[in-house]
């Protein structure tokens, strides 16, 4: 899949380690992105449906826009 010139791409799956913690993100072109460059591609504008927050511990995690619908949360994503 090609992205046309502004589109911009979405998660679809996910990869979780055995604590359940996400550690990696497949892209709606097929890319796929470890945690901290995806975390990097959402603070640039180019991953739509999430953001960042800071946690307790001061770190920035990506978490889906709240849409009220639980099927598209990222822990809800298919794995790959």
């Amino acid at each position: 899949m090609s992205l046309q010139k502004g589109e911009r791409e979405s998660f679809v799956a996910v990869r979780k380690n055995g604590d359940g913690d996400l550690t990696a993100f497949k892209t709606s072109s097929g890319r796929e992105l470890d945690y901290v460059s995806a975390r990097e591609e959402v603070n640039q504008g180019r991953i739509q449906g999430v953001n960042l927050f800071k946690g307790r511990d001061g770190e920035l995690y990506i978490r889906g826009d709240a849409d009220g619908d639980p099927s598209n949360n990222l822990d809800n994503l298919p794995s790959f």
